[in-house]
């Protein structure tokens, strides 16, 4: 999951984003809003949290823009305003969800992945493809029934390959879902990862290199 926080308050939002991290979150922040209107034409996002009022474009433009957009990411509105005609105002706009400040990162952190399995309701919950089993929930992976731990990065690798359904994932995809925007696009990061993946699976051959394309679990 990649997430872009708009939000003016700098250390509110590095809170955030370093907490987002602990539960291998990727994700950007911008503080006005059209720096988050550029960052999502530029980015591909799975969820924005935005908050209500902030600098340049109204958070309200900005979400009703969003939501304008059939493909564009789901909208969690954040916001010091906590009446019920605030509520119903900000999902009236095209908002996904709605949080008062202040808020706990938990609920925070579960109303995110509610709305990400929202966008991917045609997975499953559970993940299987060529003995390797993962559990986005309970964030646990096995192959061919044996516990396998893995780091927050190496986990989300193997999610959005398992996710691709044996389609290909390019190096350049899994460095913009899996990392922000400040990862260096030519790193051998992914290389790397995708290698430790495989040392830890126990079988090299199950997740494949494409030739010039990328990476996939067949």
């Amino acid at each position: 999951m990649r997430v872009l926080i708009v939000e003016d308050e700098e250390f509110l939002a590095d809170a955030i984003r370093a907490r987002l991290e602990m539960d291998a979150i990727a994700a950007d922040i911008v503080g006005d809003g059209d720096a988050a209107l550029l960052a999502v034409a530029v980015n591909d996002y799975d969820l924005v949290l935005l908050d209500r009022d902030i600098p340049g474009t109204h958070g309200d433009d900005v979400c009703r823009a969003l939501a304008a957009d059939p493909e564009g990411p789901a909208v969690l509105m954040l916001t010091a305003a906590g009446r019920l005609d605030d509520k119903v105002a900000g999902l009236e706009l095209g908002a996904d969800d709605y949080l008062a400040k202040p808020f706990e990162f938990p609920e925070l952190i579960a109303r995110l992945r509610a709305l990400n399995r929202r966008q991917f309701s045609s997975h499953p919950p559970v993940l299987e493809r060529n003995g390797v089993r993962l559990d986005p929930f309970r964030r646990e992976v096995t192959c061919q029934g044996r516990y396998v731990a893995l780091t927050r990065k190496e986990f989300s690798v193997l999610e959005l390959l398992l996710k691709a359904g044996g389609g290909v994932v390019s190096a350049e995809t899994i460095l913009e879902k899996a990392w922000d925007e400040n990862a260096n696009p030519f790193t051998q990061t992914v290389k790397v990862t995708i290698s430790t993946l495989r040392r830890k699976l126990g079988d090299p051959g199950i997740i494949t290199t494409v030739s010039g394309a990328g990476y996939a679990i067949r």
